[in-house]
């Protein structure tokens, strides 16, 4: 490890780093470089293994306060290293409040005392974030269970991965941290399987296939990510899909993840030039109108039939279907998520006047 402008450690000196051996103070910034033995560690596992006085949760709170920059940008916890990436990290001992109890309505599809299973409402973001501190999931998990996991941090409380704001469908919690880790895991080896719906434009070329791809963040919009060579910060995403049902100008896919990159589906749909639909960030369209699949003018703005001619005002991804093994009995265990109103009236419609043919 080689701490910018201090002296330099050997790869064998990681497992017995103390807060000792890094001059730095609470408070005082440390920039750090990954050397070859961390490569592929999880950033808040490395950090925790180099200030053992800091618990891996506190850890994750600094990273998601903004106290840890790597290269140059504010990363996620789980974020996977390379050899070389420059970490800038400023410690504190502050413990940020926890998350705040919000009586939201859950549509809970399965529970035991172990986990919760949730179908996931579009417009709910899952974790307080940046200009979203109100109306998360997290704040309803609080209201209406008495103890969840806090391996993510007060602020995650029993989250084990994530749905974009506006996609909605199955979403796994754990109730406490042995029950976290356990399912962690699973999505770490990729022992999760997961499918979601979509409805997209156009119609892929073929029926069925795998997207390969390397993704990474795009270099000026900070919020969106993007297909990009090999190397670098840029991290291998696989999808396969098959088509489902074609409408002529639109069809609906069935897509099936095979490695858990942020907005992986959507950057794939759209690399294979047919984005989902109303997806605000990749394609700058957030609904899709019935006046758009009939390829008529739209009513004037803001009539009634205006409001009518709006069939879905969100990206159309919906995780349809999750399934892994139960964390204490070992079962294997399938939940589902039916399609929200939104995404079945769209899927109607293109059902009853579109130029279809079924695959």
């Amino acid at each position: 490890m080689t701490l910018e402008g201090e002296e330099l450690f050997s790869e064998d000196d990681l497992e017995s780093l103390t807060p000792a051996d890094i001059p730095v103070e609470t408070g005082a910034p440390v920039r750090l470089t990954v050397e070859a033995r961390a490569h592929g560690w999880r950033l808040d596992h490395y950090l925790s293994r180099l200030f053992p006085n800091h618990s891996r949760a506190q850890l994750q709170r600094i990273i998601e306060a903004g106290g840890v920059q790597l290269n140059g940008m504010p990363p996620r916890s789980s974020r996977r290293l390379r050899v070389n990436d420059r970490i800038d990290i400023t410690l504190t001992d502050a413990e940020r409040p926890g998350i705040e109890p919000e009586e939201l309505p859950l549509q809970i599809l399965w529970e035991d005392d172990h986990m919760v299973v949730v179908n996931k409402a579009a417009g709910m973001v899952v974790h307080p974030g940046r200009g979203s501190s109100r109306g998360t999931l997290a704040a309803a998990l609080q209201f209406h269970f008495n103890q969840l996991s806090d391996t993510a941090g007060k602020l995650r409380p029993g989250i084990v991965h994530r749905l974009d704001r506006d996609t909605t469908g199955v979403i796994v919690i754990a109730r406490d941290n042995q029950v976290h880790q356990k399912i962690s895991r699973q999505f770490e080896q990729r022992e999760v399987k997961k499918e979601y719906r979509a409805i997209v434009r156009g119609v892929p070329e073929l029926n069925s296939d795998y997207i390969r791809t390397f993704m990474c963040v795009h270099p000026r919009v900070r919020e969106k990510m993007m297909v990009c060579p090999e190397g670098g910060n840029a991290r291998e995403a696989v999808t396969f899909y098959r088509t489902a049902e074609s409408f002529g100008r639109y069809a609906l896919m069935d897509l099936h993840p095979r490695t858990g990159r942020t907005h992986q589906l959507r950057v794939h749909m759209q690399h294979i030039a047919t984005p989902i639909v109303a997806d605000r960030l990749y394609i700058g369209t957030t609904e899709l109108r019935r006046s758009d699949i009939l390829q008529t003018p739209r009513p004037a703005p803001g009539t009634p039939d205006d409001a009518e001619d709006v069939l879905i005002a969100r990206q159309a991804l919906h995780a349809f279907r999750l399934t892994l093994q139960h964390p204490v009995s070992g079962r294997e265990l399938t939940f589902e998520a039916p399609l929200p109103e939104d995404f079945q009236r769209t899927l109607d419609f293109l059902r009853l006047h579109s130029e279809r043919s079924r695959n």
